[in-house]
């Protein structure tokens, strides 16, 4: 049986139909897709890492020792009598600074001068005496020559007068003595420096045996300071005064600040090493106009070997350890960072002096905080210190909240 026109004519409209419902509904399908998609938000990127940045500078960052001493004045003198007598005054108020020569104290001298009288009276009567004694040698001279007296009665005459020349020059000598003692009566300043207090009173008796004596002055201007390095460290030492024309620099710092109080000349590097701590002593020697430095006083001491010369330094917090050594996250001009490997030849006053050969230059920028958030590639965004004052107002208001 044949299939009329009709029929086949209505099968392929079917078909077509079909087919063009089919594409629409993929088309529709894909339509919701993209809307769909469209509609999600999309992934975003990393936000930046904030960070603290420095620049690397290039400078010349002296090398030193740094020690612990103790400031000592550069002469000390216990003043003392060296006579026995009563304490008539002193010249001096305690705590004030004195000249060398001038008057310290004066004791009693009226015994001194009445033996100096008594000795220089002796020294009269025998004078005489030995005058008396070479006329009657002249006299005994001429007797002999004319037969009038003997050879022993000159000779006796001859011994005489040596025997009070003898006894005319032990006069003079407890003359002199005499005057050495009634010295000693004033008693003046040795050096120039600054008195301690007074330990003996006017209207004492003091004596040349007393151990505390009358005053201490101790020589502040100028000033040494004592302090100990190491014993690796003499090699060098050595090594940098035969390098140096003049005397090494020593430098004294407060204990509890980076102030430096004076600055000075090594004048003494101890001829053996303390076996005991392993340590060698230095000492040098400061002026003092202002007084900065005391005696007892503890300081750090800075002893400058060698000037480096032009180095690139960065902050020491910059330095990063891995397997691999040292590095630096270093900041490019897109504002990313990276790892860049760094020879650090020391570290000295959280600055580290970079070896010769390092890539870095000078004024590139460096991370020195926040580095435990970085990876090499990542953004970055430096961070700014917040104003004192803002600060301020900031814990202000916090304080306020919390009473509320």
């Amino acid at each position: 049986m044949s299939t009329s026109p009709t029929t086949a004519q209505r099968s392929k409209l079917a078909i077509a139909l079909a087919a063009a419902l089919l594409m629409a509904g993929i088309g529709g399908w894909t339509y919701l897709q993209r809307a769909s998609a469209a509609d999600q938000p999309q992934a975003k990127a990393p936000p930046p890492v904030s960070v603290t940045l420095a620049s690397v500078q290039e400078r010349d960052l002296p090398q030193y020792l740094a020690g612990v001493g103790t400031v000592t004045a550069n002469a000390s003198v216990v003043v003392k009598t060296r006579i026995d007598g009563q304490l008539e005054k002193v010249g001096f108020q305690e705590g004030e600074d004195v000249k060398k020569g001038q008057l310290l104290a004066q004791i009693d001298a009226r015994a001194l001068q009445a033996q100096l009288a008594q000795a220089e009276a002796q020294r009269a009567k025998d004078s005489a005496t030995l005058m008396n004694a070479r006329l009657d040698l002249q006299r005994y001279t001429t007797l002999r020559s004319q037969d009038a007296a003997t050879q022993q009665q000159l000779d006796t005459q001859k011994a005489l007068v040596a025997q009070l020349e003898a006894a005319v020059k032990t006069d003079e000598a407890q003359v002199a003595y005499a005057k050495v003692q009634l010295s000693y009566t004033t008693i003046n300043a040795p050096i120039s420096g600054r008195v301690g207090a007074r330990l003996v009173d006017p209207g004492n008796i003091v004596h040349a045996t007393d151990a505390n004596g009358l005053v201490v002055i101790n020589q502040i201007d100028p000033i040494t300071l004592v302090f100990t390095l190491p014993e690796e460290a003499v090699a060098g030492i050595n090594r940098a005064q035969r390098a140096h024309q003049q005397p090494l620099q020593v430098s004294a710092y407060a204990r509890d600040s980076q102030e430096v109080l004076a600055t000075g000349k090594l004048v003494l590097l101890d001829n053996q090493i303390n076996t005991t701590n392993g340590t060698v002593q230095l000492k040098a020697r400061f002026d003092n106009p202002d007084h900065k430095l005391w005696p007892g006083q503890y300081v750090n001491a800075r002893l400058q070997m060698r000037s480096h010369g032009d180095a690139l330094t960065v902050p020491a917090a910059a330095i990063q350890r891995n397997q691999q050594g040292t590095y630096v996250y270093a900041i490019d001009q897109e504002d990313k960072a990276r790892m860049q490997p760094v020879k650090v030849e020391r570290i000295q006053d959280g600055i580290a002096v970079l070896a010769a050969g390092n890539a870095v230059q000078a004024g590139q920028r460096v991370v020195i905080d926040g580095q435990y958030k970085l990876k090499p590639g990542s953004r970055i965004v430096e961070s700014k210190p917040q104003p004192a004052k803002a600060s301020a107002a900031n814990a202000e208001a916090k304080a306020k909240g919390n009473a509320k």
